[in-house]
């Protein structure tokens, strides 16, 4: 198994995005503003439910990863970073998944 996790991931698209030079595709994508960004994000979503749905196991790890690498390219686009994520996950399941989600309803 792969020591690979998403802070190492997270780092790189922030150095990419900072990078001078030849332009990667995160620069490239983080050059073409929020909009462009979050509109692949969605669409490799879309692409994430249909392997799902089809029960390709590949093809469902495949989107997984094109899924949360423009997840981490949005954030990175709107300056969120991977620790405030991780941090209120941790919040959320201090709780029940049924008490934490009554409590954004009356939040």
């Amino acid at each position: 198994m792969s020591d690979f996790d998403l802070n190492q991931l997270a780092a790189l698209i922030a150095e990419r995005a900072r990078a001078g030079g030849d332009k990667s595709y995160t620069k490239k994508l983080l050059d073409e503003g929020v909009q462009k960004c979050a509109k692949k994000l969605g669409e490799e979503a879309t692409e994430t439910v249909v392997a799902a749905l089809s029960g390709d196991k590949q093809a469902m790890v495949n989107e997984s990863a094109d899924l949360l690498y423009h997840l981490l390219v949005v954030l990175e686009a709107r300056g969120v970073k991977l620790a405030d994520i991780y941090a209120e996950l941790e919040r959320r399941t201090a709780q029940s998944g049924f008490e934490e989600k009554a409590s954004r309803k009356s939040g």
